[in-house]
């Protein structure tokens, strides 16, 4: 019965839960990113730090959502744990500043004892980039319990064995060409009615989402959902990330990997039409193939070659396939990279895509 439900319900719930856990309020967004970006700005130490750097020396890899869980059948991180520690083996021998995008905590599911019973290996993982001086913790909306919770303090200093800030946001900061380049990051659930601080969200992912999640053994995070046109979020996102001078925008939030403003499936489209305006229609027929066997169908293509490439989304990890998503900034260089199990079920490295930062001006 369980197997039927699943091959019946997966699609229908998938797309429930997202119209659910998402509704992005534009001036609500631009709002609160204003209103942020210009307080770690001017007021950098209270919800969050500038730091300088050398693009070519300092290594910084962005992770986010985790949505440590219980290792039972809601905890969506239970797959892809065994990638996230081999990730973090390989930034810290690397010497990378790790930066956590928030969500890293599933605290809407679960009380926080519960999350610090089953995630100790990660724990200690992510406490050696603290002993380094090279680790900052974001909230996000389901790791809220962090910012605002009086006994939060007491409970990050339990898993890190010392204490810790949490902050809403951080600005990398460094010279291009003689120009200011700022790198905005941020969890980028603010100004999403379903998610910034709403309790009737909490409540059903708790009592409904969760237990109906876990029966069915479903897991909405799936490379096929995250391949499709941007989210509203995300779009949302990048449209205010376009008005900013000399800034780019890194975020977490929708689980959907974005790259220089466009999902995988836009630069599918960026692609083709350079293909078929070069000539090469037979690279245009392969790239084409790609698009229909994610069964996108459509007589208009979108034109996606004017979007600046302002806004970066690292999606996340606790894809259902175990995979994991981030952005890497080193060597002069900005990638989208995932760790994947090979076919040796040993966790590999890849570049999705990568350039240098100067490409971005």
């Amino acid at each position: 019965m369980r197997k039927f439900l699943q091959q019946l319900l997966t699609k229908p719930v998938a797309r429930l839960a997202d119209r659910l856990s998402s509704r992005p309020d534009k001036k609500r967004v631009n709002r609160s990113l204003n209103r942020l970006f210009k307080n770690l700005l001017t007021a950098s130490g209270k919800k969050g730090l500038v730091i300088p750097f050398d693009t070519e020396k300092d290594k910084f890899v962005i992770l986010s959502d985790q949505h440590k869980g219980a290792r039972d059948d809601m905890d969506i991180f239970a797959l892809a744990e065994r990638n996230y520690l081999t990730a973090l083996d390989y930034y810290h021998q690397q010497q990378f500043f790790y930066i956590n995008l928030g969500d890293s905590e599933e605290l809407w599911e679960n009380l926080f004892i519960t999350i610090k019973k089953y995630n100790k290996a990660t724990f200690e993982s992510e406490k050696r980039f603290i002993q380094r001086k090279a680790f900052i913790k974001i909230f996000g909306n389901h790791d809220l319990y962090w910012d605002n919770d009086p006994l939060a303090a007491a409970g990050l200093k339990q898993i890190y064995d010392e204490a810790i800030k949490i902050y809403e946001g951080a600005v990398l900061q460094t010279q291009i060409n003689g120009k200011l380049l700022n790198i905005f990051m941020t969890h980028g659930h603010q100004g999403d009615l379903q998610s910034d601080g709403n309790w009737f969200s909490k409540w059903f992912v708790s009592n409904i989402w969760a237990p109906f999640q876990a029966y069915l053994k479903i897991n909405p995070n799936t490379p096929a959902n995250n391949d499709l046109l941007k989210t509203d979020h995300n779009r949302i996102m990048y449209e205010w990330s376009q008005r900013q001078k000399n800034t780019l925008l890194i975020t977490g939030h929708t689980h959907q990997p974005v790259f220089r403003s466009l999902t995988h499936l836009e630069r599918l489209y960026n692609d083709i039409a350079k293909a078929r305006k070069s000539g090469d229609d037979k690279l245009a027929d392969e790239l084409n193939k790609q698009i229909v066997n994610r069964q996108i169908k459509g007589d208009i293509v979108p034109d996606f070659s004017t979007c600046d490439p302002s806004y970066f989304n690292s999606g996340c990890c606790c894809y259902d396939d175990g995979d994991i998503t981030g952005i890497e900034i080193a060597d002069g260089q900005i990638r989208l990279i995932k760790w994947e199990y090979n076919a040796q079920n040993q966790s590999e490295r890849i570049i999705l895509e990568e350039c240098r930062l100067e490409e971005l001006f």
